[in-house]
Protein backbone atom coordinates (compact mmCIF):
# COMPACT_ATOMS: atom_id res chain seq x y z
CA UNK A 1 0.00 0.00 0.00
CA UNK A 2 1.29 3.70 -0.51
CA UNK A 3 2.48 5.47 2.42
CA UNK A 4 0.02 7.91 4.24
CA UNK A 5 1.59 10.82 3.01
CA UNK A 6 1.70 10.20 -0.78
CA UNK A 7 -1.84 9.18 -0.31
CA UNK A 8 -2.63 12.51 1.42
CA UNK A 9 -0.99 14.47 -1.30
CA UNK A 10 -2.51 12.57 -3.91
CA UNK A 11 -6.04 13.81 -2.24
CA UNK A 12 -5.16 17.50 -2.61
CA UNK A 13 -4.65 17.03 -5.85
CA UNK A 14 -7.67 15.45 -6.45
CA UNK A 15 -9.22 18.09 -4.14
CA UNK A 16 -11.24 21.12 -6.87
CA UNK A 17 -10.96 19.06 -10.34
CA UNK A 18 -14.41 20.07 -11.74
CA UNK A 19 -14.94 19.67 -15.42
CA UNK A 20 -17.91 21.68 -17.11
CA UNK A 21 -19.71 19.38 -20.04
CA UNK A 22 -19.22 20.70 -23.71
CA UNK A 23 -22.75 19.34 -24.80
CA UNK A 24 -23.57 20.33 -28.37
CA UNK A 25 -27.08 18.63 -28.64
CA UNK A 26 -29.87 17.88 -26.45
CA UNK A 27 -28.95 13.80 -26.95
CA UNK A 28 -25.74 14.69 -25.53
CA UNK A 29 -27.45 17.02 -22.44
CA UNK A 30 -30.07 13.96 -21.74
CA UNK A 31 -27.00 10.82 -21.63
CA UNK A 32 -24.62 13.24 -19.77
CA UNK A 33 -27.49 13.66 -17.41
CA UNK A 34 -28.24 10.01 -16.64
CA UNK A 35 -24.55 9.48 -15.98
CA UNK A 36 -25.06 12.18 -13.58
CA UNK A 37 -27.92 10.17 -12.09
CA UNK A 38 -25.81 7.05 -12.64
CA UNK A 39 -23.16 8.32 -10.03
CA UNK A 40 -26.13 9.45 -7.55
CA UNK A 41 -27.33 5.98 -7.66
CA UNK A 42 -23.68 4.51 -7.46
CA UNK A 43 -22.50 6.82 -4.23
CA UNK A 44 -25.04 4.73 -2.00
CA UNK A 45 -24.17 1.46 -2.94
CA UNK A 46 -27.62 0.33 -2.97
CA UNK A 47 -28.14 -1.53 -6.17
CA UNK A 48 -26.13 -4.93 -8.08
CA UNK A 49 -26.33 -5.09 -11.73
CA UNK A 50 -26.45 -8.74 -13.68
CA UNK A 51 -26.60 -9.52 -16.83
CA UNK A 52 -27.59 -12.72 -19.15
CA UNK A 53 -24.60 -13.95 -21.31
CA UNK A 54 -27.05 -15.89 -23.82
CA UNK A 55 -28.56 -13.02 -25.45
CA UNK A 56 -27.56 -9.75 -27.70
CA UNK A 57 -29.60 -7.62 -24.91
CA UNK A 58 -29.25 -6.95 -21.56
CA UNK A 59 -31.61 -8.51 -19.20
CA UNK A 60 -30.29 -6.79 -15.73
CA UNK A 61 -31.52 -7.49 -12.40
CA UNK A 62 -31.80 -4.74 -9.70
CA UNK A 63 -30.88 -6.94 -6.28
CA UNK A 64 -30.54 -5.29 -2.62
CA UNK A 65 -27.45 -6.96 -1.50
CA UNK A 66 -26.45 -4.48 1.20
CA UNK A 67 -24.52 -6.39 3.78
CA UNK A 68 -24.32 -4.54 7.10
CA UNK A 69 -21.85 -4.91 9.85
CA UNK A 70 -22.62 -3.75 13.02
CA UNK A 71 -19.29 -2.99 15.38
CA UNK A 72 -20.18 -0.90 17.92
CA UNK A 73 -19.37 -0.88 21.61
CA UNK A 74 -23.04 -1.82 22.57
CA UNK A 75 -23.06 -4.95 20.64
CA UNK A 76 -19.94 -6.82 21.84
CA UNK A 77 -17.70 -4.63 19.47
CA UNK A 78 -14.36 -6.24 18.40
CA UNK A 79 -13.01 -2.80 17.37
CA UNK A 80 -12.07 -0.09 19.51
CA UNK A 81 -14.57 0.27 22.13
CA UNK A 82 -15.17 3.67 21.32
CA UNK A 83 -15.80 3.22 17.68
CA UNK A 84 -19.85 3.50 18.05
CA UNK A 85 -20.10 4.04 14.37
CA UNK A 86 -22.46 1.56 12.09
CA UNK A 87 -19.99 0.14 9.43
CA UNK A 88 -21.81 -1.26 6.55
CA UNK A 89 -20.14 -3.60 3.36
CA UNK A 90 -22.32 -4.42 0.28
CA UNK A 91 -21.16 -7.80 -0.93
CA UNK A 92 -20.81 -6.63 -4.99
CA UNK A 93 -19.99 -9.50 -6.75
CA UNK A 94 -18.51 -13.09 -5.71
CA UNK A 95 -15.36 -15.01 -8.26
CA UNK A 96 -15.19 -18.61 -8.00
CA UNK A 97 -11.03 -19.08 -8.53
CA UNK A 98 -9.33 -22.44 -8.49
CA UNK A 99 -7.91 -22.28 -4.88
CA UNK A 100 -10.80 -19.95 -3.48
CA UNK A 101 -14.05 -17.57 -3.40
CA UNK A 102 -12.95 -14.01 -3.98
CA UNK A 103 -15.62 -11.61 -2.84
CA UNK A 104 -15.68 -7.78 -3.51
CA UNK A 105 -17.09 -5.13 -0.96
CA UNK A 106 -17.76 -1.89 -0.84
CA UNK A 107 -15.26 0.18 1.68
CA UNK A 108 -12.19 -0.34 3.59
CA UNK A 109 -11.29 -4.17 4.47
CA UNK A 110 -11.48 -5.03 7.80
CA UNK A 111 -8.93 -7.49 9.29
CA UNK A 112 -9.22 -11.00 8.32
CA UNK A 113 -9.73 -12.09 12.16
CA UNK A 114 -12.84 -10.01 12.46
CA UNK A 115 -14.57 -11.85 9.89
CA UNK A 116 -15.72 -15.27 9.05
CA UNK A 117 -17.18 -16.90 5.58
CA UNK A 118 -20.67 -18.08 5.91
CA UNK A 119 -22.07 -20.87 3.56
CA UNK A 120 -25.63 -21.38 2.66
CA UNK A 121 -27.48 -23.94 0.90
CA UNK A 122 -29.69 -21.63 -1.72
CA UNK A 123 -31.71 -24.44 -3.28
CA UNK A 124 -34.45 -24.09 -0.37
CA UNK A 125 -37.69 -22.39 -1.33
CA UNK A 126 -37.71 -20.49 2.21
CA UNK A 127 -37.11 -17.08 1.96
CA UNK A 128 -34.29 -17.72 5.03
CA UNK A 129 -31.75 -20.34 4.39
CA UNK A 130 -29.75 -21.93 7.31
CA UNK A 131 -25.93 -21.95 7.83
CA UNK A 132 -23.97 -24.65 6.88
CA UNK A 133 -20.91 -24.02 7.34
CA UNK A 134 -18.23 -21.06 9.09
CA UNK A 135 -15.10 -21.36 7.95
CA UNK A 136 -12.20 -18.09 9.09
CA UNK A 137 -11.59 -15.25 5.96
CA UNK A 138 -8.14 -16.15 4.33
CA UNK A 139 -7.20 -12.69 3.69
CA UNK A 140 -8.50 -9.23 3.27
CA UNK A 141 -7.43 -6.35 0.74
CA UNK A 142 -8.10 -2.78 -0.48
CA UNK A 143 -8.68 -3.39 -3.81
CA UNK A 144 -9.41 -0.08 -5.20
CA UNK A 145 -11.17 3.59 -3.86
CA UNK A 146 -14.00 2.23 -3.14
CA UNK A 147 -13.91 -1.83 -2.51
CA UNK A 148 -12.38 -4.06 -0.66
CA UNK A 149 -12.06 -7.62 -1.17
CA UNK A 150 -12.05 -10.41 0.60
CA UNK A 151 -10.76 -14.83 0.24
CA UNK A 152 -13.06 -17.38 1.42
CA UNK A 153 -11.66 -20.95 1.22
CA UNK A 154 -13.78 -23.48 -0.35
CA UNK A 155 -16.51 -25.34 2.32
CA UNK A 156 -16.31 -29.26 2.50
CA UNK A 157 -19.31 -29.99 0.42
CA UNK A 158 -19.26 -27.32 -2.17
CA UNK A 159 -22.15 -27.49 -4.58
CA UNK A 160 -23.60 -25.80 -7.18
CA UNK A 161 -26.52 -24.65 -4.39
CA UNK A 162 -23.91 -23.26 -2.11
CA UNK A 163 -23.86 -19.67 -1.04
CA UNK A 164 -21.22 -17.61 0.16
CA UNK A 165 -21.51 -14.63 2.52
CA UNK A 166 -19.41 -12.56 4.71
CA UNK A 167 -20.17 -11.28 8.24
CA UNK A 168 -19.06 -10.35 11.75
CA UNK A 169 -16.74 -13.25 13.25
CA UNK A 170 -19.41 -15.22 16.01
CA UNK A 171 -22.62 -13.50 14.57
CA UNK A 172 -25.56 -15.92 15.26
CA UNK A 173 -28.64 -16.53 12.97
CA UNK A 174 -29.39 -16.40 9.50
CA UNK A 175 -29.47 -13.82 6.62
CA UNK A 176 -32.44 -13.25 4.40
CA UNK A 177 -31.76 -14.80 1.03
CA UNK A 178 -32.22 -11.35 -0.69
CA UNK A 179 -29.65 -9.55 1.43
CA UNK A 180 -27.25 -11.94 -0.04
CA UNK A 181 -25.85 -11.35 -3.65
CA UNK A 182 -26.59 -14.28 -5.61
CA UNK A 183 -24.70 -15.06 -7.90
CA UNK A 184 -21.36 -16.42 -8.21
CA UNK A 185 -19.25 -15.80 -11.27
CA UNK A 186 -16.94 -18.01 -12.86
CA UNK A 187 -12.85 -17.01 -13.03
CA UNK A 188 -12.74 -18.63 -16.69
CA UNK A 189 -14.30 -15.85 -18.11
CA UNK A 190 -15.08 -12.75 -16.96
CA UNK A 191 -14.20 -8.71 -17.19
CA UNK A 192 -11.86 -7.71 -14.48
CA UNK A 193 -10.88 -4.73 -14.47
CA UNK A 194 -11.03 -1.38 -16.47
CA UNK A 195 -8.96 1.60 -16.83
CA UNK A 196 -9.40 5.02 -18.20
CA UNK A 197 -6.76 6.16 -21.01
CA UNK A 198 -7.83 9.88 -22.01
CA UNK A 199 -10.71 9.27 -24.25
CA UNK A 200 -10.83 5.46 -24.37
CA UNK A 201 -11.22 3.09 -21.73
CA UNK A 202 -8.98 -0.43 -21.55
CA UNK A 203 -11.21 -3.48 -20.17
CA UNK A 204 -9.54 -6.43 -19.06
CA UNK A 205 -11.00 -9.80 -19.95
CA UNK A 206 -10.37 -13.40 -19.13
CA UNK A 207 -11.90 -15.86 -21.82
CA UNK A 208 -11.84 -14.65 -25.08
CA UNK A 209 -9.44 -17.41 -25.88
CA UNK A 210 -7.49 -14.81 -28.67
CA UNK A 211 -4.63 -15.76 -30.28
CA UNK A 212 -1.61 -15.50 -27.86
CA UNK A 213 1.12 -12.58 -28.93
CA UNK A 214 -0.94 -10.97 -31.84
CA UNK A 215 -3.40 -7.95 -32.11
CA UNK A 216 -6.76 -9.67 -32.84
CA UNK A 217 -9.58 -7.83 -35.31
CA UNK A 218 -11.48 -5.50 -33.01
CA UNK A 219 -14.71 -5.18 -35.38
CA UNK A 220 -16.67 -7.83 -33.85
CA UNK A 221 -15.89 -6.29 -30.04
CA UNK A 222 -18.42 -3.91 -28.22
CA UNK A 223 -17.59 -2.29 -25.05
CA UNK A 224 -20.94 -2.06 -22.65
CA UNK A 225 -21.44 0.83 -19.66
CA UNK A 226 -23.52 -0.15 -17.44
CA UNK A 227 -26.48 2.63 -16.04
CA UNK A 228 -28.11 1.79 -12.25
CA UNK A 229 -31.08 3.39 -11.95
CA UNK A 230 -33.53 3.49 -14.65
CA UNK A 231 -36.15 0.43 -15.11
CA UNK A 232 -36.99 0.79 -18.65
CA UNK A 233 -35.37 -2.36 -20.97
CA UNK A 234 -32.79 -0.92 -23.34
CA UNK A 235 -31.73 2.26 -21.42
CA UNK A 236 -29.33 0.64 -18.46
CA UNK A 237 -26.29 0.75 -21.03
CA UNK A 238 -24.22 2.95 -23.21
CA UNK A 239 -22.41 0.81 -26.25
CA UNK A 240 -19.17 1.68 -28.09
CA UNK A 241 -16.87 0.13 -30.41
CA UNK A 242 -13.83 -1.63 -29.83
CA UNK A 243 -10.28 0.45 -31.29
CA UNK A 244 -7.64 -2.28 -30.33
CA UNK A 245 -8.30 -6.20 -29.02
CA UNK A 246 -4.97 -8.40 -28.01
CA UNK A 247 -4.82 -11.28 -25.66
CA UNK A 248 -6.82 -10.27 -22.68
CA UNK A 249 -6.60 -6.31 -23.65
CA UNK A 250 -9.85 -4.40 -25.11
CA UNK A 251 -9.64 -0.73 -25.74
CA UNK A 252 -12.53 1.25 -26.62
CA UNK A 253 -13.92 4.72 -27.07
CA UNK A 254 -15.45 6.56 -24.37
CA UNK A 255 -19.00 7.33 -24.79
CA UNK A 256 -19.77 10.86 -26.86
CA UNK A 257 -21.20 12.21 -23.97
CA UNK A 258 -18.60 12.03 -21.30
CA UNK A 259 -15.50 11.75 -23.72
CA UNK A 260 -14.68 15.67 -22.77
CA UNK A 261 -15.19 14.45 -19.37
CA UNK A 262 -13.90 11.12 -19.02
CA UNK A 263 -13.76 11.42 -15.03
CA UNK A 264 -17.89 10.90 -15.37
CA UNK A 265 -16.74 7.42 -16.29
CA UNK A 266 -15.11 6.48 -13.13
CA UNK A 267 -17.12 3.62 -10.78
CA UNK A 268 -19.23 2.65 -13.51
CA UNK A 269 -19.50 -1.09 -14.56
CA UNK A 270 -18.21 -1.99 -18.26
CA UNK A 271 -18.61 -5.07 -19.84
CA UNK A 272 -17.81 -6.50 -23.50
CA UNK A 273 -19.43 -8.03 -25.96
CA UNK A 274 -18.05 -10.22 -28.71
CA UNK A 275 -20.09 -12.35 -31.78
CA UNK A 276 -20.41 -16.13 -31.09
CA UNK A 277 -22.74 -18.47 -33.25
CA UNK A 278 -22.72 -18.90 -37.00
CA UNK A 279 -23.12 -17.16 -40.14
CA UNK A 280 -26.47 -17.66 -40.39
CA UNK A 281 -27.62 -17.31 -36.61
CA UNK A 282 -25.05 -14.72 -35.59
CA UNK A 283 -25.19 -14.18 -31.59
CA UNK A 284 -23.91 -11.05 -29.76
CA UNK A 285 -22.30 -12.62 -25.81
CA UNK A 286 -21.76 -10.51 -23.21
CA UNK A 287 -19.17 -11.32 -20.37
CA UNK A 288 -20.14 -11.24 -17.03
CA UNK A 289 -18.42 -8.37 -14.99
CA UNK A 290 -16.69 -7.22 -11.88
CA UNK A 291 -14.42 -4.46 -13.54
CA UNK A 292 -15.58 -0.40 -12.64
CA UNK A 293 -13.63 1.81 -14.60
CA UNK A 294 -10.80 3.46 -12.56
CA UNK A 295 -8.18 6.29 -13.46
CA UNK A 296 -4.68 5.86 -13.11
CA UNK A 297 -3.82 7.36 -9.47
CA UNK A 298 -2.65 10.75 -9.36
CA UNK A 299 0.76 10.50 -10.50
CA UNK A 300 3.72 11.39 -8.16
CA UNK A 301 6.40 13.23 -10.14
CA UNK A 302 10.25 13.90 -8.91
CA UNK A 303 10.73 16.60 -6.50
CA UNK A 304 11.18 18.97 -9.55
CA UNK A 305 7.97 18.31 -10.86
CA UNK A 306 9.23 16.40 -14.29
CA UNK A 307 8.40 13.14 -15.02
CA UNK A 308 10.92 10.12 -13.55
CA UNK A 309 13.87 9.20 -16.06
CA UNK A 310 13.22 5.49 -14.79
CA UNK A 311 10.81 3.27 -13.28
CA UNK A 312 10.36 -0.11 -12.64
CA UNK A 313 7.47 -2.95 -13.09
CA UNK A 314 6.85 -5.99 -11.83
CA UNK A 315 4.71 -8.91 -10.58
CA UNK A 316 5.36 -10.90 -7.03
CA UNK A 317 3.81 -13.84 -4.84
CA UNK A 318 5.73 -14.05 -1.78
CA UNK A 319 8.87 -12.52 -2.34
CA UNK A 320 9.17 -10.35 0.72
CA UNK A 321 12.28 -12.22 1.25
CA UNK A 322 14.14 -11.11 -2.29
CA UNK A 323 12.46 -7.26 -2.54
CA UNK A 324 14.95 -5.55 -0.30
CA UNK A 325 18.46 -6.20 -2.28
CA UNK A 326 16.55 -6.17 -5.44
CA UNK A 327 15.59 -2.64 -4.57
CA UNK A 328 18.26 -0.84 -3.03
CA UNK A 329 20.62 -2.42 -5.63
CA UNK A 330 19.09 -0.69 -8.23
CA UNK A 331 17.79 2.14 -7.02
CA UNK A 332 21.61 2.62 -6.24
CA UNK A 333 22.43 1.86 -10.33
CA UNK A 334 19.30 4.62 -10.63
CA UNK A 335 15.80 3.34 -10.18
CA UNK A 336 13.52 6.67 -8.94
CA UNK A 337 10.15 4.65 -8.53
CA UNK A 338 8.73 1.40 -8.22
CA UNK A 339 5.20 -0.31 -8.91
CA UNK A 340 5.07 -3.45 -7.03
CA UNK A 341 2.00 -5.88 -8.18
CA UNK A 342 0.85 -8.28 -5.68
CA UNK A 343 -0.48 -11.54 -6.58
CA UNK A 344 -2.20 -12.69 -3.68
CA UNK A 345 1.19 -13.00 -1.58
CA UNK A 346 0.90 -14.34 2.30
CA UNK A 347 4.25 -13.17 3.39
CA UNK A 348 3.20 -9.63 4.90
CA UNK A 349 5.44 -8.23 1.73
CA UNK A 350 2.94 -4.98 2.18
CA UNK A 351 4.97 -4.32 5.87
CA UNK A 352 8.21 -4.47 3.73
CA UNK A 353 7.09 -2.24 0.90
CA UNK A 354 5.62 0.33 3.14
CA UNK A 355 9.21 0.50 5.19
CA UNK A 356 11.10 0.72 1.95
CA UNK A 357 8.89 3.32 1.04
CA UNK A 358 8.92 4.87 4.20
CA UNK A 359 13.08 5.22 3.77
CA UNK A 360 12.19 6.95 0.47
CA UNK A 361 12.38 4.65 -2.00
CA UNK A 362 9.42 5.20 -3.18
CA UNK A 363 7.50 2.05 -3.65
CA UNK A 364 4.21 1.28 -4.31
CA UNK A 365 2.13 -1.58 -3.77
CA UNK A 366 -0.77 -2.20 -6.14
CA UNK A 367 -3.17 -5.53 -5.21
CA UNK A 368 -3.83 -7.96 -8.14
CA UNK A 369 -5.53 -10.63 -7.25
CA UNK A 370 -6.30 -12.19 -10.95
CA UNK A 371 -4.27 -15.00 -11.18
CA UNK A 372 -2.17 -15.78 -14.29
CA UNK A 373 -2.31 -12.50 -15.96
CA UNK A 374 1.34 -11.39 -15.74
CA UNK A 375 1.07 -9.77 -19.33
CA UNK A 376 -2.36 -8.58 -18.68
CA UNK A 377 -0.66 -6.85 -15.05
CA UNK A 378 2.30 -5.10 -16.99
CA UNK A 379 -0.32 -3.49 -19.67
CA UNK A 380 -2.06 -2.07 -16.99
CA UNK A 381 1.31 -0.95 -15.14
CA UNK A 382 2.45 0.71 -18.33
CA UNK A 383 -0.83 3.10 -18.24
CA UNK A 384 -0.32 3.65 -14.83
CA UNK A 385 3.37 5.04 -14.93
CA UNK A 386 3.23 6.64 -18.46
CA UNK A 387 2.27 10.17 -16.45
CA UNK A 388 5.00 9.38 -14.23
CA UNK A 389 8.14 7.89 -16.15
CA UNK A 390 9.86 8.44 -19.01
CA UNK A 391 11.10 4.59 -19.22
CA UNK A 392 9.65 1.62 -17.36
CA UNK A 393 11.59 -1.40 -17.11
CA UNK A 394 10.21 -5.12 -16.83
CA UNK A 395 11.63 -7.40 -14.80
CA UNK A 396 11.37 -9.85 -11.92
CA UNK A 397 12.68 -9.91 -8.43
CA UNK A 398 15.12 -12.57 -9.66
CA UNK A 399 17.20 -10.50 -11.91
CA UNK A 400 19.94 -8.28 -11.28
CA UNK A 401 21.22 -6.11 -14.12
CA UNK A 402 25.31 -6.32 -14.22
CA UNK A 403 27.64 -3.60 -15.97
CA UNK A 404 30.70 -5.35 -16.68
CA UNK A 405 32.72 -2.61 -18.05
CA UNK A 406 31.28 0.25 -15.79
CA UNK A 407 31.70 -1.97 -13.03
CA UNK A 408 35.78 -2.33 -13.94
CA UNK A 409 36.42 1.42 -14.70
CA UNK A 410 37.72 2.38 -11.81
CA UNK A 411 38.09 -0.47 -9.67
CA UNK A 412 40.70 0.09 -7.20
CA UNK A 413 41.91 2.99 -8.39
CA UNK A 414 40.49 5.08 -5.17
CA UNK A 415 37.99 7.46 -7.50
CA UNK A 416 35.06 6.33 -5.23
CA UNK A 417 32.41 3.79 -6.80
CA UNK A 418 32.25 2.97 -10.28
CA UNK A 419 29.09 2.31 -11.47
CA UNK A 420 26.67 4.21 -10.02
CA UNK A 421 23.28 5.21 -11.96
CA UNK A 422 24.46 3.32 -14.47
CA UNK A 423 21.60 2.10 -15.22
CA UNK A 424 19.78 5.67 -15.47
CA UNK A 425 22.49 7.10 -17.48
CA UNK A 426 22.01 4.35 -20.16
CA UNK A 427 18.03 5.30 -20.58
CA UNK A 428 18.85 8.75 -20.62
CA UNK A 429 21.48 8.62 -23.57
CA UNK A 430 18.75 7.06 -25.44
CA UNK A 431 15.57 9.40 -24.43
CA UNK A 432 16.12 11.88 -27.86
CA UNK A 433 16.29 9.00 -30.14
CA UNK A 434 13.62 6.81 -32.22
CA UNK A 435 14.26 4.01 -29.92
CA UNK A 436 10.97 3.10 -27.77
CA UNK A 437 12.60 -0.21 -25.92
CA UNK A 438 15.96 -1.24 -24.32
CA UNK A 439 16.19 -5.22 -24.75
CA UNK A 440 19.08 -6.89 -22.52
CA UNK A 441 19.97 -10.14 -22.53
CA UNK A 442 19.45 -12.52 -19.52
CA UNK A 443 21.88 -15.14 -17.86
CA UNK A 444 20.90 -17.72 -15.99
CA UNK A 445 22.14 -18.95 -12.65
CA UNK A 446 22.03 -22.21 -10.95
CA UNK A 447 22.25 -23.32 -7.11
CA UNK A 448 26.26 -23.06 -7.68
CA UNK A 449 26.15 -26.01 -4.88
CA UNK A 450 24.28 -24.25 -1.95
CA UNK A 451 21.77 -25.93 -0.24
CA UNK A 452 20.04 -23.35 1.72
CA UNK A 453 19.38 -19.80 0.52
CA UNK A 454 22.56 -17.48 0.62
CA UNK A 455 21.96 -15.14 3.65
CA UNK A 456 23.98 -12.30 2.01
CA UNK A 457 21.32 -12.42 -1.04
CA UNK A 458 21.48 -14.16 -4.55
CA UNK A 459 23.98 -11.66 -5.82
CA UNK A 460 26.81 -12.76 -3.41
CA UNK A 461 25.72 -16.54 -3.22
CA UNK A 462 25.05 -17.62 -6.60
CA UNK A 463 28.01 -17.64 -9.19
CA UNK A 464 27.48 -20.28 -11.38
CA UNK A 465 25.56 -20.30 -14.39
CA UNK A 466 24.64 -21.63 -17.97
CA UNK A 467 27.42 -20.40 -20.57
CA UNK A 468 24.51 -18.96 -23.09
CA UNK A 469 22.09 -16.64 -22.68
CA UNK A 470 18.38 -17.20 -21.87
CA UNK A 471 15.48 -14.89 -23.36
CA UNK A 472 16.06 -10.61 -22.39
CA UNK A 473 14.25 -8.10 -20.22
CA UNK A 474 12.86 -4.80 -21.34
CA UNK A 475 12.86 -1.05 -20.44
CA UNK A 476 10.15 0.73 -23.01
CA UNK A 477 8.84 4.21 -23.15
CA UNK A 478 5.77 3.81 -21.82
CA UNK A 479 3.99 6.84 -24.17
CA UNK A 480 5.28 5.34 -27.76
CA UNK A 481 3.93 1.81 -26.85
CA UNK A 482 1.13 0.41 -29.27
CA UNK A 483 -2.48 1.24 -28.29
CA UNK A 484 -2.84 -2.47 -27.83
CA UNK A 485 -0.22 -2.84 -24.91
CA UNK A 486 0.25 -6.04 -26.49
CA UNK A 487 3.19 -7.89 -24.61
CA UNK A 488 4.62 -11.24 -24.28
CA UNK A 489 6.45 -10.50 -20.57
CA UNK A 490 9.88 -9.91 -21.95
CA UNK A 491 9.01 -7.01 -24.78
CA UNK A 492 6.32 -4.73 -25.65
CA UNK A 493 4.37 -4.01 -29.08
CA UNK A 494 5.98 -0.35 -30.34
CA UNK A 495 3.59 2.15 -32.23
CA UNK A 496 4.70 2.85 -35.59
CA UNK A 497 7.99 4.42 -36.69
CA UNK A 498 9.89 3.67 -33.14
CA UNK A 499 12.42 0.21 -32.61
CA UNK A 500 13.75 -1.26 -30.29
CA UNK A 501 17.67 -1.69 -29.16
CA UNK A 502 19.90 -5.04 -28.28
CA UNK A 503 22.12 -4.06 -25.49
CA UNK A 504 25.88 -4.86 -25.98
CA UNK A 505 26.83 -8.58 -23.58
CA UNK A 506 30.34 -6.83 -23.21
CA UNK A 507 28.51 -3.91 -21.49
CA UNK A 508 25.13 -4.69 -19.41
CA UNK A 509 23.48 -8.23 -18.99
CA UNK A 510 20.95 -9.54 -16.61
CA UNK A 511 21.88 -11.79 -14.22
CA UNK A 512 19.37 -14.30 -13.45
CA UNK A 513 18.87 -16.12 -10.42
CA UNK A 514 16.20 -18.44 -11.69
CA UNK A 515 17.24 -21.91 -10.40
CA UNK A 516 17.99 -21.30 -6.68
CA UNK A 517 18.15 -23.71 -4.05
CA UNK A 518 15.53 -26.57 -4.20
CA UNK A 519 13.85 -24.84 -1.24
CA UNK A 520 13.12 -21.60 -2.78
CA UNK A 521 12.72 -23.20 -6.31
CA UNK A 522 10.18 -25.53 -5.43
CA UNK A 523 7.45 -22.87 -4.67
CA UNK A 524 8.05 -21.20 -7.96
CA UNK A 525 7.59 -24.77 -9.32
CA UNK A 526 4.13 -24.36 -8.29
CA UNK A 527 2.97 -20.83 -9.08
CA UNK A 528 3.67 -19.55 -12.91
CA UNK A 529 2.27 -15.79 -13.33
CA UNK A 530 2.27 -15.45 -16.84
CA UNK A 531 -0.45 -15.94 -18.73
CA UNK A 532 0.87 -17.94 -21.83
CA UNK A 533 3.92 -20.04 -20.27
CA UNK A 534 2.76 -23.51 -19.29
CA UNK A 535 2.55 -24.57 -15.50
CA UNK A 536 5.28 -26.65 -14.29
CA UNK A 537 2.57 -29.59 -13.42
CA UNK A 538 1.56 -30.10 -16.67
CA UNK A 539 3.07 -31.46 -19.32
CA UNK A 540 3.28 -29.54 -22.31
CA UNK A 541 6.18 -28.03 -23.81
CA UNK A 542 9.00 -29.58 -22.76
CA UNK A 543 11.55 -28.09 -24.07
CA UNK A 544 10.56 -24.55 -23.52
CA UNK A 545 13.10 -22.20 -21.78
CA UNK A 546 10.63 -21.27 -18.92
CA UNK A 547 10.47 -25.09 -17.80
CA UNK A 548 13.89 -26.42 -15.99
CA UNK A 549 15.01 -29.38 -18.20
CA UNK A 550 14.51 -32.90 -16.73
CA UNK A 551 12.72 -31.10 -14.00
CA UNK A 552 9.55 -33.09 -15.04
CA UNK A 553 5.93 -32.08 -14.16
CA UNK A 554 6.16 -33.16 -10.04
CA UNK A 555 7.96 -30.98 -7.11
CA UNK A 556 10.94 -33.71 -6.39
CA UNK A 557 14.00 -32.79 -6.11
CA UNK A 558 16.29 -34.14 -9.04
CA UNK A 559 19.75 -35.88 -8.32
CA UNK A 560 22.69 -33.55 -7.65
CA UNK A 561 19.99 -30.37 -8.07
CA UNK A 562 22.42 -27.94 -6.05
CA UNK A 563 25.40 -28.75 -8.94
CA UNK A 564 22.79 -28.46 -11.70
CA UNK A 565 22.72 -24.85 -14.37
CA UNK A 566 26.95 -24.96 -13.80
CA UNK A 567 28.68 -24.44 -16.85
CA UNK A 568 30.78 -20.86 -15.97
CA UNK A 569 31.99 -19.31 -12.42
CA UNK A 570 31.13 -15.99 -12.60
CA UNK A 571 31.52 -14.24 -9.47
CA UNK A 572 31.95 -10.62 -11.14
CA UNK A 573 28.79 -8.91 -9.73
CA UNK A 574 29.74 -10.63 -6.33
CA UNK A 575 33.16 -9.89 -6.30
CA UNK A 576 31.77 -5.91 -7.03
CA UNK A 577 29.64 -6.23 -4.44
CA UNK A 578 31.55 -7.01 -1.82
CA UNK A 579 34.67 -4.70 -2.34
CA UNK A 580 32.55 -1.67 -2.25
CA UNK A 581 28.98 -2.30 -0.73
CA UNK A 582 29.90 -4.54 2.70
CA UNK A 583 30.35 -3.31 6.13
CA UNK A 584 34.12 -3.34 6.79
CA UNK A 585 33.50 -4.15 9.94
CA UNK A 586 30.55 -7.08 10.26
CA UNK A 587 30.52 -7.82 6.56
CA UNK A 588 27.09 -7.47 5.81
CA UNK A 589 25.52 -6.17 2.88
CA UNK A 590 23.50 -2.88 3.08
CA UNK A 591 19.75 -4.72 2.73
CA UNK A 592 21.01 -7.12 5.88
CA UNK A 593 21.54 -3.86 7.89
CA UNK A 594 18.36 -2.33 6.86
CA UNK A 595 16.19 -5.33 7.20
CA UNK A 596 13.50 -4.99 10.68
CA UNK A 597 11.63 -8.09 9.97
CA UNK A 598 14.38 -10.46 9.19
CA UNK A 599 14.12 -10.74 5.77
Amino acid sequence: MESEQRRKRKQQRVTGRHHILNLPSSISLFLSFSFFIFLLFLSTNRFSIFFNNHSSTFHPSLTPSTLSLFYSSKSNSILDPQTTALRQYTLQHRLLFPDCLLLFLSNHPPKPNELECAYYNNGSAEPDFDVIEVQPVLSTDQYDESRSIARCPFPKNMSAATTVDIRRRGEMGRRNLNQVAKKTQSWDKVAYEAILDRDTVVIFVKGLNLRPHKISDPTSFRCHFGLKGFHKEGSFMLTTKAVSVAQEVVRCLLPKSIRNSPGMARGILVSVSHMAGNMRHPVRMLVPSVAKVSSPRDSVKSENGRKHELCVCTMVWNQASALREWIMYHSWLGVERWFIYDNNSEDDIERVINDLDGQGYNVSRQAWPWIKTQEAGFSHCALRAREECKWVGFFDVDEFFYFRNEFRHRLGQGQGVPGENSLRLMVTNLSSSSIAEIRTACHSFGPSGLTVPPKQGVTTGYTCRLQSPERHKSIVRPDLLDISLLNVVHHFQLREGFRSIDMSEGNVVINHYKYQVWETFKAKFFRRVATYVVDWQKDQNKGSKDRAPGLGTEAIEPPNWRLQFCEVWDTGLKDFLVSYFADPATGLMPWERSSKYGY
